[in-house]
C-alpha cells in the first residue's frame, strides 16, 4: 500500500498561512538548497493530491512555468478533492478554469497561462475525488504505484491531519514568525505523537523536518 505524504511550508511559530491564508512569506527564504530538497522529495510522488483552491492556484501557474520544479508539477498525475459533483466533466471544468485564469491575468496585465501549452494537457487530465475524504484516500492508497504527495491549502491539510490519514509529514519550517494564522494541527481530536526521521538545514535558514506518526 502506498503512503500519503504531506508536503507543506510552515512558519517558525507553527502557521501554514496567515489569518486569511496568506502565503507570500514562504517565498522569502527559498534558496537553491531548499528548492533542490523539494525536487528530490517530489520524485517520491506517483500522484499529487490537493484541495480545489490549491488546484486552481497551481493550474494558473505551472503549465507555463520554467522553474526547476515545473516538470515535476506538470508531469506527475494529479487528483483534486472537491465537493462538486462533476467527475464526468473533469476535463471540461479544467479547461474552463484555465480559460478563466487566462482572462483574469490578461485583464491585470499579467502573462496568461497558455491553453495551447503541452503541459496544459496533464492538468486537464486531473482526476476528481468528491466522496468521503477518508474513503477516497484509502482507495488511492490501495492503488499500485509510488507514494501520494499532498499539498495544501490549510483546510485540506487540516482535514487530512484531523482524520489521521497522513503517513509522513515533510515540513519546511521558514525563519519567520507570523504571530497569527492558520495552524496545520487545528482541531485535532486527540494528541498525535510523531517521530523525527530527518532534518536538513539550508543556507537561508529554512529547515526541512520529516516526521512519521508513531
Amino acid at each position: 500500500m502506498r503512503r500519503l505524504i504531506l508536503k507543506m511550508s510552515m512558519s517558525l511559530d507553527g502557521f501554514v498561512g496567515g489569518p486569511n491564508g496568506e502565503i507570500d512569506w514562504l517565498f522569502r527564504n527559498l534558496d537553491e538548497g531548499a528548492t533542490a530538497w523539494i525536487a528530490d522529495t517530489l520524485w517520491q510522488a506517483g500522484l499529487h493530491a490537493m484541495g480545489s483552491r490549491t488546484y486552481y492556484d497551481m493550474v494558473r501557474y505551472w503549465p507555463t512555468s520554467t522553474e526547476p520544479l515545473a516538470t515535476l508539477m506538470n508531469d506527475i498525475p494529479k487528483v483534486v478533492f472537491t465537493r462538486q459533483q462533476s467527475l464526468d466533466l473533469a476535463a471540461g471544468r479544467t479547461t474552463t478554469a484555465l480559460r478563466d485564469a487566462n482572462q483574469a491575468l490578461e485583464a491585470s496585465g499579467g502573462k496568461p497561462a497558455a491553453l495551447a501549452s503541452p503541459n496544459a494537457a496533464s492538468w486537464a487530465a486531473t482526476q476528481m475525488a468528491n466522496g468521503d475524504l477518508a474513503s477516497e484516500i484509502g482507495r488511492l492508497k490501495r492503488q499500485p504505484g509510488k507514494d501520494i504527495v499532498a499539498h495544501g491549502g490549510a483546510g485540506f491539510a487540516q482535514s487530512l491531519a484531523r482524520l489521521g490519514l497522513i503517513d509522513e509529514y515533510q515540513l519546511l519550517v521558514h525563519p519567520v514568525a507570523l504571530g497569527d494564522g492558520l495552524s496545520l494541527f487545528a482541531d485535532l481530536p486527540k494528541l498525535v505523537d510523531l517521530k523525527l526521521v530527518s532534518t536538513s538545514i539550508f543556507g537561508s535558514g529554512v529547515a526541512a523536518h520529516v516526521y512519521r506518526p508513531v
